[in-house]
């Protein structure tokens, strides 16, 4: 940098004479260049630097004065580019930088995701809200349910063992059940697993002949599971029923090429309220537990699938809407539902892990006995 800046020689007015006063140059607060230090008589503006007038002046004293001068000048440079950057780019914001995220990933956990999947597009997929299925349940759901004959059933059942009749609460504590373990743990008429096979498979003879092969839809329910084929949601069926019997209802109101898996009573070990039926409904549609929605018809199966960590759409009819609200929403038709609502269901993250109970301290009985003193 040969010629002095032009910045501090336009901004900035030099005295041209010694002051009486001895009074300082200031090119600006933070430098200050004294005539006594630098005692520069300028009088012409001589292309690469300045003319002195008084020849006997010490260059010495010039050069430095020249070289504070630049550096003041660089320094003023400096300050210009940073305010401009300063402008562009305010420092109210925090902007977060990968270093300053440290470890932790940038991306929020998604238990959807699937890193050995070598397509990232199906990644992408996975990790979405439309990435779900749905578990319906037949009884109460997609047919209309009899539960008058489900009670008279095993009434009659009982009747034929020569055991005393189910009361009220029992027959409603047994709903959803599979047939053996209702007698085997509820009703308790036996423990032999040969007895618990004959009589569940009784039990459903006598169903079958009380009901005489009709099935009727639920208003809404095909409407809504044409709705979920179009958008290409996967969907499974379980049922307490033997798989005969299932397949046999199925025929009978032409869906049966509507769900992808079937899961009937031959398939599972245990009903409701154990999440056996669930849980292995999610195997078989390859979906993880938080990205399946279960529609059910009451409290027990509500319970059931928050234990096997799912969503729980519960279709109000055997019981009113005020006994469900335990579930995630409750409606009274199926094609009240859009597919907005399942995808904004299955966004949200639930946590269904079981908080740690906090562990009670005992009271020490002589503390305890000395406050009772020291009040009375």
């Amino acid at each position: 940098m040969d010629t002095i800046a032009a910045a501090p020689l336009v901004s900035y007015r030099p005295v041209y004479q010694r002051s009486p006063d001895n009074l300082h140059v200031c090119y600006k607060d933070k430098m200050r260049l004294s005539y006594s230090q630098h005692p520069m008589f300028i009088s012409d503006f001589s292309g690469r630097g300045l003319k002195p007038r008084n020849p006997r002046v010490n260059m010495t004293n010039l050069y430095s004065a020249k070289s504070e001068i630049r550096a003041f000048a660089m320094e003023l440079t400096k300050e210009a580019r940073s305010s401009r950057e300063g402008n562009r780019f305010p420092g109210t914001l925090n902007y977060v930088t990968e270093r300053s995220l440290g470890p932790k990933l940038w991306l929020p956990p998604n238990k959807a995701d699937d890193p050995s999947l070598a397509n990232p597009l199906l990644r992408q997929e996975r990790m979405g809200c439309g990435w779900l299925g749905v578990i319906f349940e037949m009884e109460g759901v997609i047919i209309e349910e009899s539960s008058d004959l489900e009670n008279r059933s095993w009434l009659m059942l009982a009747q034929e063992e020569g055991k005393q009749p189910p009361p009220g609460f029992i027959l409603r504590r047994i709903e959803g059940m599979k047939n053996e373990q209702a007698i085997s743990e509820v009703l308790c008429w036996s423990r032999d697993p040969v007895e618990l096979r004959r009589m569940g498979l009784r039990k459903e003879e006598i169903y079958q002949s009380l009901h005489g092969g009709f099935y009727r839809l639920r208003a809404g329910s095909q409407e809504f599971a044409l709705n979920l084929m179009k958008y290409k949601i996967p969907m499974a069926l379980v049922s307490t029923r033997p798989r005969n019997h299932l397949e046999m209802a199925l025929g009978a109101i032409n869906i049966a090429n509507v769900f992808a898996v079937v899961v009937a009573a031959d398939d599972v070990h245990r009903g409701k309220p154990d999440p056996e039926m669930f849980s292995y409904a999610s195997q078989l549609l390859n979906l993880i537990p938080e990205r399946c929605i279960v529609f059910g018809n009451s409290n027990s199966t509500v319970e059931a699938a928050h234990d096997a960590k799912m969503k729980c759409i519960a279709v109000a009819g055997k019981h009113p809407m005020y006994e469900l609200g335990a579930a995630d929403l409750v409606v009274r038709r199926l094609d009240e539902l859009s597919i907005v609502d399942l995808k904004n269901l299955a966004d949200i993250e639930t946590e269904f892990e079981m908080q740690e109970t906090e562990v009670e301290l005992e009271e020490d009985p002589s503390t305890s006995t000395s406050i009772a003193v020291d009040f009375w």
